[in-house]
């Protein structure tokens, strides 16, 4: 497994279980916190502190639907693990519609529980990795002029580079010398893999 600094939420109404699930997530090297009820959770979690949160579906006030359905509203994009009692499968099933990583019917076993938290922390990772990515990416274009921008979506779609010029009605020596700045600019070596770098501005 790789190293990942996050820490897992755990709202879950019995001390008991809390103390087990915190115990549990310890000994593959995540942190943990714990909270009784939904709205603990929510008047402490930071959205920058890298993690997943584990929530029981049924707890006294929010339960972890409604959890999920607020964090949702209010663009904290947190993976969720639900667990279920026995009778619960139906809500689980709408967790996992609304985009929860995965349910555990309680009593689980240790290792489908970490493997399910272990999946919601590698989500958790990958999204804060793509989101500096992006980030750095918004910042290399702004640093083109607005004619380097028009010079690049049009290499980007596949046209050489006298194609280009004609389009733009410029010539072919003047979209070369905008080429090798807009390369510089962005950090790539080709035009291939310029467009790699701009296809993450679609997904």
């Amino acid at each position: 497994m790789e190293d990942y600094d996050s820490t897992v939420f755990v709202v879950e109404d019995d001390e008991a279980v809390r103390d087990a699930l915190c115990m549990l997530v310890e000994t593959v090297g995540l942190k943990c916190k714990t909270y009784r009820t939904a709205q603990d959770f929510l008047s402490d979690y930071d959205p920058g502190e890298p993690g997943c949160l584990v929530a029981d579906v049924r707890m006294p006030g929010m339960s972890g639907l409604e959890l999920q359905a607020k964090l949702a509203k209010d663009g904290m994009d947190i993976p969720i693990v639900i667990i279920t009692g026995h009778g619960d499968v139906h809500m689980a099933v709408k967790a996992l519609k609304s985009g929860a990583v995965d349910f555990v019917q309680k009593p689980f076993r240790d290792h489908t529980l970490l493997n399910s938290i272990l999946k919601a922390v590698v989500i958790d990772a990958r999204k804060r990795r793509k989101s500096v990515e992006r980030s750095q990416l918004d910042a290399k274009l702004a640093e083109l002029t607005s004619r380097e921008r028009e010079v690049m979506d049009l290499l980007v779609t596949g046209k050489s580079t006298r194609e280009v010029a004609k389009e733009l009605n410029i010539s072919s020596k003047t979209v070369d010398i905008h080429r090798r700045r807009i390369l510089d600019k962005m950090e790539v070596r080709s035009v291939v893999e310029l467009v790699l770098a701009t296809e993450q501005l679609r997904d």
